[in-house]
């Protein structure tokens, strides 16, 4: 337990660059996830395809493989930099690995909720002239995202726990701080566990109750 108390600054830091790689990943997941739900309902069949493919690949592909690629084949192969400083360029290359996979998700929950809205509201939202992209932002999003919002946020809890696979390109998160306390401190190997699964507790279950709270207030009424 001391080896705990003497690295909790460490923990806190790590626990801390947990937080954000989940809270920059899950906004440029759900923004990119909504655009590829447009394109996924969208009236021209090239947009319709490309949206199934990506989020098909995607899905199907495992995270620790999307990590690595960012890591090795952008950053090393293709050299995409962010910064001088290695472990904030790997930092952003997590953020690309990790919202290109959530997206995907965040898509198919979003066309879950788009597909939850009556048909006749786009009817007459183009009875009246609305173009589809303006049907889509007025009308259906609105209306959609209302009704996923305890599925997003049951995605959200799982970006938290996802990000500990950043770890393979070197991101020193949660899951990589812990491994590095364990080669330290051999003896104390229960009680840093039990220490790094409490603070993904702290950071997962308030998600689960306010995602929860908040679908059942903002729920769609028909």
């Amino acid at each position: 337990m001391e080896a705990v108390v003497d690295e909790l600054p460490v923990i806190l830091g790590a626990f801390w660059l947990t937080v954000k790689l989940t809270v920059v990943s899950g906004l440029i997941s759900l923004v990119w996830g909504i655009v590829l739900a447009a394109m996924r309902v969208s009236p021209l069949p090239v947009l319709r395809g490309a949206g199934a493919l990506y989020v098909n690949v995607l899905r199907n592909t495992p995270l620790t493989l999307i990590i690595v690629f960012c890591g090795l084949g952008l950053g090393t192969v293709m050299d995409v930099q962010f910064s001088d400083d290695l472990s904030l360029n790997s930092f952003w290359l997590s953020i690309i690995g990790l919202s290109a996979y959530t997206s995907a998700f965040v898509c198919e929950v979003v066309r879950a909720g788009i597909n939850t809205v009556p048909l006749g509201q786009a009817e007459a939202a183009r009875a009246i002239g609305l173009t589809f992209l303006q049907t889509l932002r007025l009308v259906i999003l609105p209306q959609a995202v209302r009704t996923v919002i305890a599925p997003l946020g049951s995605l959200l809890n799982a970006l938290v726990k996802n990000t500990t696979v950043a770890a393979a390109i070197g991101v020193m998160e949660a899951a990589l701080r812990m491994k590095n306390l364990f080669d330290a401190h051999g003896d104390a190997i229960i009680p840093i566990f039990l220490g790094f699964a409490a603070g993904f507790v702290v950071l997962t279950l308030p998600l689960n109750l306010l995602s929860g709270r908040l679908a059942r207030r903002l729920a769609v009424v028909r």
